[in-house]
């Protein structure tokens, strides 16, 4: 239960630290670039295994880990900007709802049977993005399309870090793949920031390189916590999933209209309550 309860603590503390990048002044693209090398450097330390023998089966996984990268650095910057618009309880359900997206892609890719409940907490699930995500009349800052990109964009790392989980990570420790995965995603960023610099259209800050370190650890952990509850307890995936975002969906939103202040209105309210049933129909769904 450690690795789950960690992930959570991790996950919900990326979108404070998100939040509080606004506050700061903090360059959200520039800080996530050094965030994935943080992390990077956790995975080094935390791994035991040989790098020159997991170099030799980089075939077999180097381009699951490509795909990875990919949605780490393009979801990461679109949940930072998210964030900020369209506040850390919107984003944190719009993300942790995506589960429905990915128990869904469990079910086809892995057979699982799906049954009427399972069906139901899919549909609240939709319904809950919907109703939380929907703009209020009286915003000018938010932007509900960024919401549904996270929503979906999510699922989908959900399931390829399960798929990779099942299949790669039998042979070496999870710590690496992970690694190499924010490894990939801070190559990227790093190209398009250096791209960024030449042309003189930002100017590199060292609050936004503490900001990014700061930002790594928790990121890293998140990640790998999760993948390891996976792999560490009895219960199924999919009802490891629905623990971990239930429980940071409640957490994030708390600190939202808490710490700050976020406008809690009837309709989130009730989006709100929507998401927390859908995650207990597909938890109850498991058994």
């Amino acid at each position: 239960m450690i690795p789950l309860l960690l992930s959570i603590a991790s996950s919900s503390l990326i979108f404070v630290i998100f939040k509080l990048f606004s506050k700061y002044k903090v360059d959200t693209f520039q800080a996530i670039v050094f965030n994935y090398f943080t992390a990077f450097v956790c995975g080094t330390f935390i791994t035991s295994q040989p790098w020159s023998h997991e170099f030799e089966n980089l075939k077999s996984w180097g381009h699951i880990a490509f795909i990875c990268s990919g949605l780490f650095i393009s979801l990461f910057l679109l949940m930072g900007k998210s964030s900020q618009l369209n506040g850390v309880a919107r984003t944190s359900v719009a993300v942790k709802m995506s589960m429905a997206v990915s128990i869904l892609a469990m079910v086809v890719y892995y057979n699982e049977p799906l049954g009427l409940i399972k069906i139901c907490g899919i549909i609240l699930a939709f319904c809950g993005v919907v109703l939380v995500s929907k703009p209020d009349g009286t915003s000018k800052q938010t932007a509900g399309w960024m919401l549904f990109i996270l929503f979906f964009g999510s699922g989908l790392l959900d399931f390829l870090l399960n798929f990779v989980q099942n299949l790669p990570l039998t042979h070496f420790n999870s710590s690496m793949f992970t690694a190499f995965g924010f490894l990939g995603a801070g190559v990227i960023g790093l190209t398009v920031l250096s791209i960024q610099l030449l042309r003189k259209k930002t100017v590199l800050s060292f609050k936004n390189v503490i900001a990014g370190v700061l930002l790594g650890i928790p990121n890293y952990f998140s990640i790998y916590m999760l993948i390891e509850a996976y792999r560490s307890t009895s219960f199924e995936d999919s009802t490891i999933l629905s623990i971990t975002n239930v429980a940071v969906v409640v957490l994030s939103s708390l600190v939202g209209f808490s710490l700050f202040k976020e406008k809690m209105t009837t309709r989130k309210t009730i989006g709100l309550l929507t998401a927390i049933f859908a995650i207990i129909f597909l938890f109850i769904a498991q058994y």
